[in-house]
């Protein structure tokens, strides 16, 4: 009988003791995800799927950016970043770095000459639509 209690009494800590942990696991994925919340919509100017690789690509590689989506048709790109450790205009002089004009920065002119014929936009055409 004392094993039976006993036993009983060990899965029980061995019960609560997982509970917590999945609790404490919960809350640090919570804070990371808060962390990495802000969200920004710009324009980008751009003309097919390649350019979509490439601006998405360059949001990206900004340390601290979660999430990057360029719209091929609103010429608008989406993305999540954590404001601790980069800001909107870190995104706009990576992309304007890779070739590609933003709302707020003029893309490179030579990574745009680089740029594959069907990637070389017209730099007057609306963007954010």
């Amino acid at each position: 009988m004392k094993r039976i209690i006993l036993s009983v009494a060990v899965i029980a800590a061995i019960g609560f003791t997982s509970c917590k942990n999945d609790t404490k696991k919960e809350a640090t994925t919570e804070v990371a995800v808060q962390n990495a919340g802000t969200n920004l919509s710009f324009g980008v100017r751009g003309n097919c799927k390649m350019c979509k690789k490439t601006i998405e690509k360059a949001a990206n590689g900004v340390e601290g950016v979660a999430s990057a989506n360029w719209d091929v048709d609103k010429k608008k790109i989406d993305v999540t970043f954590d404001e601790a450790k980069t800001d909107a205009m870190a995104i706009h002089k990576a992309i304007a770095a890779s070739g590609y004009d933003t709302e707020k920065v003029a893309g490179s002119e030579d990574a745009y000459n680089n740029l594959p014929g069907c990637c070389q936009y017209d730099h007057e055409m609306a963007m954010n639509q």
